[in-house]
């Protein structure tokens, strides 16, 4: 079926530069990386708190995303912004940081538990229904669970920078064999496993 309209790449994060290189903001990263490397720009959608750019991959229609709002209030602008424009559940894919994976770790599935994180969740609520694809990108997680927060809120380390860049790429590479050859083949080509922690 080739005209089912566009697909809605969802970078999640948060918006401002307090956050631009943090462990959260690895899901926007991705769409950021996806822009350069497709030539396209975000700006400001009007009437909902959301950037957008638009490309096109292999004959198929991009409607790239950053959030204006915060991760946990995402989902129902992303919504809005899905009907608007056509988007149907099966063409929206969310990129998102994955603190259960460790560093460098990349993972793609549809549907299945938020496992708690909150854009994930918002997300849900928004579209209704958990049956959209995920990028998952591993950021690794601290020694201890209580610190989750402060942790995901801190850019990368540093010594993090080579595997994070990889990451990214990997995870934009991911988004575009999933668009134009579908989930099987993007699982087996971008699977990894990431860096252990020593």
């Amino acid at each position: 079926m080739r005209d089912a309209g566009p697909w809605l790449v969802a970078g999640l994060g948060n918006p401002g530069e307090r956050y631009a290189r943090t462990r959260h903001n690895a899901g926007v990263m991705v769409v950021e990386a996806l822009c350069a490397q497709l030539g396209a720009r975000l700006r400001k959608v009007r009437l909902v708190p959301l950037f957008a750019a638009e490309a096109r991959h292999r004959g198929e229609q991009l409607l790239l995303t950053a959030p204006g709002s915060f991760m946990n209030e995402s989902g129902p602008p992303l919504a809005s912004f899905a009907r608007r424009r056509g988007v149907v559940l099966d063409r929206v894919i969310a990129c998102h940081d994955e603190i259960d994976l460790p560093l460098g770790a990349l993972r793609i599935k549809r549907g299945g538990s938020t496992a708690g994180h909150h854009g994930l969740d918002s997300m849900v609520r928004g579209f209704r229904s958990p049956d959209f694809y995920r990028v998952r990108l591993g950021v690794g997680r601290p020694r201890h669970r209580d610190l989750n927060v402060d942790f995901l809120l801190e850019p990368f380390a540093r010594s993090e920078l080579d595997a994070v860049e990889s990451l990214v790429q990997g995870a934009a590479e991911a988004v575009l064999s999933l668009v134009s050859e579908g989930l099987d083949a993007a699982r087996e080509g971008y699977t990894r496993s990431g860096v252990e922690d020593p």
